[in-house]
């Protein structure tokens, strides 16, 4: 993530997928209130904002459950402690991997599966943090996931975000070795692939990593980082691929703002 100055909010950069809407508008909201220490009423955010009351209602509901913003007893809205805890220099990573890892726990519940969040950081792939259960375990890394981004949803999703130049360098640095039959070792056909996919769509890697194991992921990038947030099933529940794959795009933004902050 990009550096930032205690307090101040990163900008999100990136292709117009409905997280990334959400979270900007979320921004938004989150700027006005914490210009207004006294409170801000959401008559006056919605002005400031130009948000419709719908939208804004929505945005306000997901603020307060991640305790961003809290609602005093005339009704104004104020800046809340997650805000404050992420918006310190001091402890902030901590902070915000505990935050990161909260809503993680909440998405796994939500879409019924392991959900990870990946980087791409010093030319390489990362998965940084992960929310697995008992019904719900966690892809086998039999292969390194550095080494397997052109097989693994995470991979893809990450290489899909760096320009044509940074997807030749890394494929340069690692084998497109095959790992099951349905892995794709063609440079040519993957670059195609990834050229033409759409930013809005999920990625999904259908047992191309590991036999008996399908996967999703989409992107959540903030500044200058590039990242994704990936869920796993086993291959018996890949029926459910698309669906929880929808789900997990849509809890997506809570996951973007945290990073921007």
């Amino acid at each position: 993530m990009a550096r930032k100055a205690q307090g101040e909010i990163v900008a999100l950069t990136h292709e117009p997928t409905a997280p990334y809407h959400s979270a900007q508008d979320a921004l938004r909201v989150l700027e006005t209130v914490a210009r207004h220490s006294a409170g801000v009423t959401d008559a006056v955010l919605a002005r400031s904002t130009g948000l419709g009351s719908e939208r804004l209602t929505s945005l306000l509901r997901m603020l307060r459950r991640e305790g961003y913003v809290e609602q005093t007893a005339d009704g104004a809205y104020v800046t809340g402690a997650a805000l404050s805890r992420l918006g310190s220099a001091q402890g902030h990573e901590e902070a915000l991997r505990q935050k990161l890892q909260q809503t993680l726990d909440l998405l796994r519940d939500s879409v019924g599966a392991a959900v990870y969040i990946s980087r791409y950081i010093d030319g390489e792939v990362q998965v940084t943090q992960c929310a697995e259960g008992p019904a719900t375990p966690a892809v086998h890394e039999w292969v390194d996931f550095r080494s397997s981004a052109h097989a693994s949803a995470v991979g893809k999703s990450l290489l899909g975000q760096l320009d044509v130049n940074g997807r030749r360098d890394h494929l340069s640095r690692h084998k497109m070795a095959r790992l099951t039959s349905r892995t794709i070792t063609n440079e040519k056909v993957l670059l195609s692939r990834l050229d033409a996919h759409p930013p809005t769509v999920p990625v999904l890697d259908l047992q191309e990593y590991a036999v008996g194991t399908v996967c999703a992921a989409v992107p959540i990038t903030a500044g200058s980082s590039v990242g994704c947030l990936a869920l796993s099933l086993p291959v018996e529940h890949a029926h459910r691929l698309r669906q929880a794959a929808d789900r997990l795009n849509k809890g997506a933004a809570p996951v973007l703002l945290s990073l921007a902050i």
